[in-house]
């Protein structure tokens, strides 16, 4: 704990029930503090919060690798949830999909001290896989490909996009399984918007001036 920092604690003086912001003036055993609302200085024990080191396993495009993090050893983690990991690699936005507790049972919910491994994928900027039937409905001539773009880009069912010399009407998109907030799996009315890192599989109709010009 640092002299500029400020913690919530009470004041004697003015506030013996309900904590208040204040300024640490001299860190230790027992911290001296003063209180923002009211001045008073006096000297309280601050409890620090116990770190540990996580072991951490980031997925991207189908590539993992295994880094390190320190989390608060109280704090409850689950699947679903999204950090930022300080990485020699990179620093990069992930979310948890799925965690070890002893024995290499997997859990979707666990505090961080009892975690043996949390499993990750970078959710920043995610590639997402794209089927698309021909504009004439000929859903039996398809294509495939994959989409590298932000994770919080918004695609919305009904909508042409136009992305990497790609322009297609999106007609239903499968979510992942460890996206949170969604009430279905699949969406597939005008309107519906699944953020990139929630999707799995998006499906359209090619509307690509020259992708079926063979035909």
């Amino acid at each position: 704990m640092s002299q500029s920092e400020r913690v919530a604690v009470v004041c004697p003086s003015c506030s013996p029930q309900t904590e208040t912001v204040h300024e640490v003036l001299k860190p230790g055993g027992q911290t001296t503090v003063r209180c923002t609302e009211c001045g008073h200085t006096h000297k309280t024990k601050i409890e620090e919060e116990r770190e540990i080191e996580l072991s951490v396993v980031v997925s991207q495009d189908g590539e993992s690798f295994s880094t390190t993090v320190d989390a608060p050893a109280e704090e409850t983690l689950a699947v679903g949830e999204e950090f930022i990991a300080d990485t020699p690699e990179a620093i990069m936005l992930v979310r948890i999909t799925s965690l070890d507790i002893g024995d290499d049972q997997r859990v979707d919910e666990a505090v961080a001290e009892d975690v043996s491994t949390v499993w990750t994928r970078v959710v920043d900027n995610v590639s997402v896989p794209v089927t698309l039937h021909p504009g004439d409905g000929r859903r039996d001539e398809t294509r495939s490909f994959k989409l590298s773009v932000p994770g919080d880009y918004e695609f919305v069912v009904g909508e042409t996009e136009e992305l990497n010399d790609e322009e297609f009407e999106i007609e239903g998109i499968h979510v992942r399984q460890n996206a949170t907030n969604y009430r279905f799996d699949k969406f597939d009315r005008d309107g519906d918007m699944v953020f990139a890192k929630d999707v799995k599989r998006i499906y359209g109709r090619d509307e690509t001036s020259s992708a079926w010009s063979v035909w």
